[in-house]
């Protein structure tokens, strides 16, 4: 790895942080413990910075000793835990029950920051540097409120780049122009029947046998309305129905789960073909079906241009022989996509997995309850980090 001395220098402290900041996990518009702590760093290092944005949401900026070639990027970090009850024992767990940075967003805080810390010491670029930390990743749309906000309007970009931890082998990197990660929408689906007793079912108008047809039905929406080349799922996660009882026949059912594409377009045909099935079959056994469709995440879709560029980047820290520029798509969501919707730029991976280890900490997949960030992971992120920025703002040419 090619990685300099100034950053393998930065590593104890920014492990400090990033353990500090796994201690103290805060969910979505609510991570007031790592915007002080960030806060505090950028006022002692005197970076100039805005905040407030998404409640709990920062942006620091860093101009090169040279702004002549007129360029900025942003680099993003996710700043938000998840509400689940973490399950290992280490020295820096969660001290807050039933919460924990399940996804490395710790990790992911403290690389920009130390980045910011390196940028502010090593301003070697032409342009500037806005470093967006933004709250409510998992399930808040932080990044969609920010850009709502007027984040490119205050701090305008020719291009951006974000970072995710990942489970594949320690020290690779991963990518792809276009569609990285699917579009994603919940929703639900509630179902009015008629209740009565068990022993009586030619009286009721079950709403748990409604609701069964209703989810084989919607199987048949990718598999015979959508291009089996064109990747889609659609999956309901819950049924709720019942009192409790063996023998009561319940009068209400609900249903919720989500869709994915990796296709923008197709969110409202999705929408309105899971609408209808839901209620033209509850119709057809005289139930009544309601839909309920919640925000949704766009696609995460990369720019040609500057995937290449992230490609580069990494490959100067990795080698080649470590870099993927044509990863399989993932049907996982991130809200970084409202960011990419209004910038070009590149989202990637960073694999920390320790190869052979399935049960490591640093090998479970991102919402694991043993999942843990791995802290070597650190200097690669910010070397990284720094090397978009030399790529990008060296001369008047770069982006």
């Amino acid at each position: 790895m090619n990685i300099s001395k100034d950053i393998l220098a930065l590593k104890e402290d920014v492990t400090a942080w990033r353990r500090l900041f796994h201690q103290h996990p805060q969910t979505a518009f609510e991570e007031v413990y790592a915007h002080d702590f960030i806060v505090e760093k950028l006022k002692e290092w005197r970076i100039a910075y805005t905040d407030g944005w998404a409640t709990t949401g920062i942006v620091a900026t860093i101009q090169g000793n040279e702004t002549s070639a007129g360029k900025t990027i942003g680099l993003r970090a996710d700043m938000d835990a998840l509400d689940m009850t973490e399950e290992n024992d280490l020295p820096w767990c969660s001290s807050f029950n039933g919460k924990m940075h399940g996804c490395g967003h710790d990790g992911h805080m403290a690389m920009l920051l130390g980045t910011a810390k390196y940028l502010n010491e090593h301003r070697d670029f032409n342009g500037t540097v806005h470093l967006i930390f933004q709250p409510g990743e998992e399930g808040g749309n932080g990044a969609e409120v920010m850009v709502k906000e007027g984040l490119f309007d205050q701090y305008p970009c020719d291009a951006i780049f974000g970072l995710h931890n990942w489970h594949t082998p320690f020290g690779t990197m991963a990518t792809r122009p276009g569609s990285i990660m699917a579009a994603a929408q919940s929703f639900e689906i509630d179902i009015e029947g008629e209740g009565t007793h068990a022993a009586f079912p030619h009286c009721s108008i079950d709403p748990v046998l409604v609701a069964s047809h209703i989810v084989l039905a919607l199987q048949s929406i990718v598999s015979r309305n959508i291009d089996p080349l064109e990747p889609a799922v659609v999956t309901v996660a819950n049924i709720n129905a019942g009192t409790g009882a063996h023998n009561v026949i319940s009068e209400k059912a609900t249903l919720n789960g989500t869709f994915r594409t990796l296709s923008n377009d197709r969110i409202p045909f999705l929408n309105e073909k899971i609408e209808l099935i839901a209620q033209k079959t509850a119709q057809s056994f005289g139930a009544k079906a309601t839909y309920k469709a919640h925000p949704f995440l766009l696609a995460t879709v990369n720019t040609e241009k500057e995937t290449d560029l992230a490609a580069k980047a990494a490959s100067a820290i990795l080698g080649e022989e470590n870099v993927t520029t044509d990863i399989t798509p993932v049907m996982g969501a991130e809200d970084f996509s409202f960011m990419l919707k209004e910038v070009p730029g590149a989202y990637v991976t960073l694999g920390q997995g320790i190869e052979g280890d399935t049960k490591n900490p640093h090998s479970r997949g991102c919402h694991h309850p043993k999942y843990d960030f791995n802290d070597d992971l650190i200097p690669i992120g910010i070397a990284y980090f720094v090397e978009v920025v030399k790529q990008a703002l060296t001369t008047k040419e770069s982006l």
